[in-house]
């Protein structure tokens, strides 16, 4: 029996899923991020909540919940890939937030008093000076995050989206003799893709430290 052409599909919807989870927790890790450091107490409140439930509550339940629950309550359907995307977006967005948040902390205060100094709007010291150093702190956690939502995509099977994971079970359950060797292509190509990853973390790393210098 012929794995890698369904395992390949399940590949490049992995890859789909992880991309556009990564673009949503991204955006939602320096939205949340910077809204934990807000003047105004509303917006500190509302960053707290969303950090605070999507780091408490299995990545499953929300996964569930997403695609089950929430069109119930407003009644409106989403697909499954989009449940996904926004589960693991808001999930990891929450984790990102704390490395965003910490990062910025962690900027030597007497960058802060110069960039005051040189009368530098609020606007202005965070775009110019504080976030690119903070930047280079953020990456190499970024990094870990991005590889445990690598690991987060094998839990879209449960609501249907056809990922990797999806096509091993489906095999498996065609094929109960080759349940070894599913596991094992499933396992290295995991690796693969983690590992592929991981470089390219590395050489955004080595950019940004060589931008600084």
């Amino acid at each position: 029996m012929d794995f890698l052409p369904p395992l390949m599909r399940g590949v490049k919807i992995t890859l789909l899923v992880m991309i556009y989870s990564t673009i949503v927790a991204f955006l939602m890790s320096f939205i949340a991020g910077l809204g934990r450091l807000s003047k105004y107490r509303v917006i500190r409140f509302a960053t707290v909540v969303y950090v605070e439930v999507f780091r408490g509550t299995s990545l499953l339940v929300q996964l569930f919940w997403i695609y089950f629950a929430l069109p119930m309550l407003i009644d409106v359907r989403v697909s499954a890939i989009t449940a996904s995307v926004l589960a693991l977006g808001l999930n990891y967005g929450a984790y990102g937030s704390e490395v965003v948040r910490s990062s910025i902390l962690a900027v030597p205060r007497g960058q802060t008093e110069a960039t005051i100094a040189l009368n530098m709007t609020p606007g202005q010291r965070m775009r110019l000076v504080i976030l690119p150093q903070a930047f280079v702190r953020m990456l190499p956690s970024f990094g870990n995050l991005l590889i445990e939502l690598l690991k987060g995509t094998s839990l879209v099977s449960f609501i249907t989206v056809m990922d990797l994971t999806y096509q091993g079970m489906i095999l498996r359950s065609y094929s109960n003799y080759h349940t070894t060797e599913i596991f094992i292509m499933l396992l290295i190509t995991y690796f693969v893709i983690a590992y592929a990853l991981t470089l390219i973390v590395r050489w955004f790393e080595k950019r940004a430290a060589a931008g600084r210098s």
